[in-house]
């Protein structure tokens, strides 16, 4: 039994038996850069931090009847995924690397591969992606490896979180990164034209967009293409099963956040970021990906391939670093697929986009409130201009128990009045009635 120091007379008892100080152990630290005695509380029993924990827990709100949207959506999530999910020869999975003993964990791979390239309309999937904004950087950087060029134009209608997170990663890595506003929130097909150039490696654009706004990328993806750029398409997947898909319209890499797809908001994460492409391109994608062979008996069994990670090859060559259990974000994904079929999905969309309407219809009739973006097709998501701040009206409205949307002032600082609001298929007439209400008095 290894003996461990828990109080100040033990440590220095330690220390003394190997001939040091508590000061020899901070020598190499400035001075001016130490932080002094931490405040840190005594330890506590188990059924104490139970207490604790519950207490903290009691003071979420989780009453809230939810318009919130932004990139992260409150759909119903079958019980069946859960069960699934949590089955301990999946949750308890490491990475793969001995295919003899991780057939299930790799066809579970493999068929989410299948159903990706099935929702996006591409060729070739890998096993997921850390989330939805780290999937467009992935998606960037392999437009690099591809194009051997170092610039990257982006639409201000991609998410901005997204697009933060992205200027962020970038920042010191000799990326010349552009962003190109918007027309009446949608993609701005003269001004991306203007930034398009011979260096540009790559597109990013987002439909339908962070405004809600669907758009078709055909007409774009040919102008990328005529200056030897690939189009990196971020997409909401539930929409794909009303949509056309970005393969349809030309996308070269597809990209998106996939919590919509069987995961709850869950405070943040964890999520998942998926990533489709075009076979010609699959060896530069990052990632795992599993790939179905045959033994030496002709018996169908599945494996990792194309395993340019940095455990296998050197760091500076790696696609990717994406490791340990990712996978059971994507397991949760594909389970929701397989559960709900083709149909399933497809009412699970359509309800979304046929409530988002009613909803559109109820509140413009509030006076004041007027759409911000007219004259586009939305799926689940719009954007509303209030006569008064968006952010006072949340706060309203949540005394009410209704998340009324995102105040996109938070972002656009030119957007006080604006509120996003989103709607999915767990949202009832009456709900949507009681918002419009207690919206129209809080006025």
């Amino acid at each position: 039994m290894p003996f461990i120091a828990n109080t100040d007379e033990q440590r220095r008892e330690m220390l003394t038996e190997i001939g040091m100080t508590e000061e020899d152990l901070f020598a190499s630290i400035p001075s001016e850069d130490r932080c002094g005695e931490l405040d840190i509380p005594d330890g506590l029993s188990e059924q104490e931090v139970r207490h604790h924990m519950a207490s903290l827990a009691g003071r979420n709100r989780t009453d809230l009847m939810s318009f919130l949207g932004g990139g992260f959506y409150d759909h119903f999530l079958p019980a069946a995924a859960d069960g699934i999910v949590h089955r301990s020869e999946f949750y308890t999975a490491y990475t793969p690397y001995q295919p003899e003993l991780s057939q299930g964990t790799l066809q579970a791979m493999y068929e989410y591969q299948s159903a990706m390239c099935r929702l996006t309309g591409m060729e070739v999937s890998n096993a997921s992606m850390y989330d939805g904004g780290t999937a467009i950087y992935e998606a960037i950087m392999m437009s690099l490896r591809v194009t051997r060029r170092n610039r990257v134009v982006m639409d201000e209608t991609v998410n901005p979180i997204y697009r933060k997170m992205i200027r962020s990663y970038t920042r010191n890595l000799g990326i010349a990164l552009v962003e190109v506003s918007h027309e009446n929130g949608q993609a701005s097909r003269s001004k991306i034209a203007d930034a398009l150039d011979d260096a540009t490696a790559a597109l990013v654009v987002q439909t339908p967009n962070f405004f809600g706004v669907i758009d078709d990328y055909t007409d774009i993806a040919a102008m990328a293409h005529e200056k030897g750029a690939l189009l990196i398409a971020s997409v909401y997947p539930i929409s794909l099963a009303l949509l056309k898909t970005p393969g349809e319209m030309g996308a070269d890499i597809v990209v998106g956040e996939g919590q919509s797809l069987g995961m709850g908001m869950h405070f943040g994460g964890p999520y998942l970021g998926f990533m489709t492409t075009r076979m010609k391109y699959m060896r530069k994608m990052p990632g795992r990906i599993a790939g179905r062979t045959v033994d030496a008996d002709g018996r169908d069994g599945f494996v990792m391939t194309l395993q340019a990670r940095e455990q296998h090859i050197r760091r500076e060559k790696a696609m990717s670093n994406i490791c340990t259990n990712q996978n059971l974000c994507a397991l949760t994904a594909l389970t929701y697929l397989s559960l709900l079929g083709r149909e399933g999905l497809r009412d699970v969309a359509q309800a979304c986009a046929d409530r988002a309407y009613y909803a559109q219809d109820r509140l413009l009739q509030i006076r004041g409130i007027r759409l911000r973006y007219p004259g586009h097709w939305y799926f689940n998501e719009f954007v509303l201009e209030l006569p008064v701040r968006a952010d006072e009206v949340i706060r309203r409205l949540l005394q009410k128990g209704v998340a009324a949307g995102f105040p996109l002032s938070a972002y656009y600082p030119d957007m006080e009045m604006s509120l996003l609001v989103a709607v999915t298929e767990k949202r009832t007439k009456a709900e949507i009635d009681f918002f419009s209400h207690v919206l129209e008095v809080s006025l």
